[in-house]
């Protein structure tokens, strides 16, 4: 029943947390953004003056990486890029949580399990393993619940609830793959998007040269997108396979386990 009610706040509490981290990053993007706008309408068109004297770096240091960041990657590929990164966050912790091995192979079961079976209290111990949330109770209950019509039955129950099990644990973990999969590709998008408004620009300039700032907005959206989506790609896809080989790993310390404590129940050959 712990473990129940642990799995159950796990999954309510980090989709809240991950929805609440949502919202106060969009709203931080445009309040931010919003305020640098108040700002530069505030101080208004500088001196002529002073605006040969300051040259280009004082335009430069009018912009903070964070604010050029956002603007390059506008409200679609901003909000877009961080919904990914709080899933990814909050598929990490999930999984993360979920393929500890006292969540999935509990010593603790496994102690009491293997008491009430050398007492021969077969009632006790199949009440035990139907209570425990774990990969393992599942097994041994769905095991022990045939054991009567023969020890192969038994045998063959544990291997379907375990397939069914295994492959619950490999469903979640397929998020953080699609995360890393899809990450690129959306950056890849922003890239094409960015590179066609530049080359927009430069082919409806019919005089002249392009003007360099609206130039370099198409090129800025084009290599942030493609920054943003590797960097959430790279963490997702370590993640998925460090995470599967842990969850392959307990999956087969389950099946040792459960057939050492069911092997008792085998007929020995006469």
């Amino acid at each position: 029943m712990r473990l129940a009610m642990t799995f159950l706040n796990q999954k309510r509490i980090v989709p809240r947390l991950a929805g609440l981290c949502l919202l106060v990053g969009v709203f931080s993007i445009f309040v931010g953004s919003h305020d640098l706008a108040i700002a530069q309408d505030a101080e208004g068109p500088a001196p002529a003056a002073e605006q040969d004297v300051a040259g280009s770096d004082a335009a430069v240091d009018e912009i903070s990486y964070l604010s050029w960041a956002a603007d390059s990657l506008g409200w679609f590929y901003g909000l877009v890029f961080l919904g990914l990164s709080f899933t990814l966050v909050a598929l990490f912790v999930m999984n993360l949580l979920t393929a500890r091995r006292e969540n999935v192979v509990p010593s603790e079961l496994i102690s009491n399990f293997e008491q009430h079976l050398d007492a021969q209290q077969y009632q006790e111990a199949y009440d035990l393993a139907r209570s425990d949330e774990s990969f393992l109770g599942h097994v041994l209950s769905a095991g022990l619940a045939k054991v009567s019509t023969g020890y192969s039955e038994a045998l063959e129950g544990m291997q379907e609830v375990g397939e069914e099990e295994n492959m619950r644990l490999e469903h979640r973990l397929s998020y953080l793959a699609l995360i890393g999969t899809l990450s690129p590709m959306i950056g890849l998008l922003g890239t094409v998007s960015g590179m066609i408004d530049s080359f927009k620009l430069i082919a409806n300039t019919a005089t002249g040269a392009p003007d360099p700032q609206a130039l370099a907005q198409g090129i800025s959206t084009a290599l942030f997108t493609t920054f943003v989506g590797l960097a959430l790609a790279i963490p997702a896809l370590a993640a998925y396979n460090l995470l599967r080989n842990r969850v392959a790993r307990l999956v087969l310390e389950v099946g040792i386990v459960s057939e050492g404590l069911m092997s008792r129940f085998q007929k020995k050959p006469a």
